[in-house]
């Protein structure tokens, strides 16, 4: 009798442990599927900025300090690997972008092409899908790192070199509210 308890209690522990490493690996690949679709909506908009700059520059030839930073801050952009750099990098591309946004603020003519108003629609959808990529990752690694963090979920995962994830954070300047003029 008492082996058949030790038995039982024995299985429950296992279930018990079973059900904490697979809610771990979930948390895991739902972070990784997250910041793969960043990946693909930060890919989007890398495609568009080029189209954008080259339709800018018909216009606005002489602006070449803007057209150059673009393209430094898309190359850092494109080669940042973790959230943290990507981030400060993402940022200086924005950054970037509404200078040339300003630019083209310059030029009547610009902001009447159809051509320049289609790229400056499809990137700002591609900011929204961005935010939204972002907002879904961050919440992710939130209940990932807490479950990381917590007990007794925190010894299973030591042992089985689960790690913390960083989040996808806004640069202190981004947080500031456009001034808006009329």
């Amino acid at each position: 009798m008492v082996a058949w308890i030790i038995l039982f209690v024995l299985v429950l522990v296992l279930v018990f442990v079973i059900g904490m490493y697979n809610s771990l690996v979930q948390l895991r690949v739902r972070a990784d599927s997250a910041w793969s679709d960043i990946d693909v909506q930060l890919k989007r908009r890398h495609d568009l900025i080029p189209n954008l700059v080259e339709t800018v520059k018909g216009y606005a030839a002489h602006e070449k300090g803007t057209f150059e930073n673009i393209a430094k801050f898309r190359s850092q952009a494109m080669q940042a690997t973790t959230p943290a750099d990507k981030a400060v990098a993402e940022n200086q591309l924005t950054g970037a972008l509404k200078s040339l946004f300003a630019v083209a603020e310059n030029y009547p003519e610009l902001k009447a092409s159809e051509e320049f108003t289609q790229l400056q629609s499809s990137l700002s959808q591609t900011e929204d899908a961005i935010q939204n990529s972002r907002r879904y990752y961050n919440a992710v690694v939130r209940d990932l790192n807490t479950k990381i963090q917590s007990f007794p979920t925190n010894i299973l995962a030591g042992m089985f070199g689960f790690q913390l994830r960083q989040f996808f954070e806004v640069a202190e300047a981004d947080r500031e509210p456009v001034a808006v003029k009329f």
